[in-house]
């Protein structure tokens, strides 16, 4: 069996408070999924039992306390603790924040070793997480320690892709943080995610301004002009297809985003409220340039709707097929550039 048949995609509970636990039942409550994969949630098969019977979840779960015996066709569930779990959805409970870093924990731990093939996260609140052994803004940071590479936030569907230039960073310091370095750092990971793990052959990419009309040649601010500018035009003349700065105000709003294969934006908002405008319930955070494959849905822990029954899935399951088909396409990637066809020699 190819490696590609049987990708087994590692699934972290996230906030139990939230709407995790149902997004994840009511993802593999549609069987066709295990004909793609092999999932195993990182929680316990005590709290798995009690969110099935809270949402009448008909799933059957193979409860594991060793990756080794996982078992294709079911929705496995590896034990990360033994003792029950109080519930009270929508409350934010530092408790519960807990019991989301240990399965993170677990679920990385198993990505680094090998013992999954890509994680998807479902989403933690960033507050009640935070303790000695875990200080970190999000995932994205988190895996950014962990794992190979140089990490970017990148957001995307199947006709916008959006990237960041900084993530979680105070408005106050975006421009401090915008160097050279790292539009030429976040530019490659972009473009070299676009060729490995989305298969764009020659990508084109947007980079959008970090002042409002990208500084109106300096009375709005001078980084475009000082730093932004003249580093697109080193990467334009080391051969990457590479435009902007834009004026972020009219670019979405424009269609103009529907020109190019990616978007950077240089800050969080910047780029992600057009994002999740524009295709909210059915993107993905990728987490590109790391060496493992992680995904998320494109929102958080919906406190306000915890419990009720009415979340929707979509993102979810979007993020599991998009970890997925990144996982495929790098595979393939390797594949071909590590056999490349030699060129035959002509006989005369």
């Amino acid at each position: 069996m190819s490696k590609t048949e049987n990708i087994v995609v590692g699934i972290s509970i996230g906030d139990l408070n939230g709407i995790g636990g149902e997004i994840v039942l009511k993802t593999f409550e549609d069987e066709r999924i295990l004909d793609f994969c092999t999932p195993v949630i990182f929680a316990s098969i005590k709290t798995m039992g009690f969110l099935k019977t809270h949402f009448n979840s008909e799933i059957n779960f193979n409860s594991i306390n060793d990756l080794n015996h996982l078992t294709s066709g079911k929705v496995n569930v590896f034990n990360c603790w033994k003792e029950p779990v109080k519930i009270d959805f929508g409350k934010e409970d530092t408790k519960i924040g807990e019991y989301a870093i240990k399965s993170l924990f677990e679920a990385t731990k198993a990505l680094k070793d090998g013992a999954i093939d890509v994680l998807v996260t479902a989403p933690i609140n960033k507050h009640n997480i935070q303790s000695e052994s875990f200080n970190f803004p999000g995932h994205t940071d988190y895996l950014a320690r962990e794992l190979e590479g140089e990490s970017l936030m990148f957001m995307v569907t199947d006709t916008l892709r959006v990237g960041l230039l900084t993530d979680h960073v105070p408005v106050k310091d975006i421009a401090n943080h915008i160097t050279p370095e790292l539009i030429e750092s976040k530019i490659d990971t972009v473009y070299n995610s676009l060729e490995k793990d989305f298969r764009i052959n020659k990508p084109k990419i947007a980079v959008l301004g970090i002042n409002p009309h990208t500084g109106d040649n300096g009375v709005i601010g001078k980084e475009d002009d000082d730093v932004l500018r003249p580093t697109l035009q080193k990467i334009k003349e080391n051969g990457k297809l590479v435009y902007g700065p834009y004026a972020a105000d009219s670019f979405f709003g424009s269609n103009n985003y529907k020109n190019f294969d990616a978007v950077i934006a240089s800050y969080h908002d910047q780029g992600l409220i057009p994002f999740k405008t524009l295709s909210f319930g059915q993107g993905v955070n990728y987490t590109a340039g790391l060496n493992k494959v992680r995904t998320s849905p494109d929102h958080g822990t919906a406190y306000e709707i915890a419990g009720k029954g009415t979340a929707d899935e979509n993102s979810f399951k979007e993020a599991l097929f998009t970890a997925i088909q990144i996982f495929k396409n790098r595979f393939d990637y390797d594949e071909l550039t590590s056999n490349p066809l030699k060129k035959g020699v002509r006989k005369l």
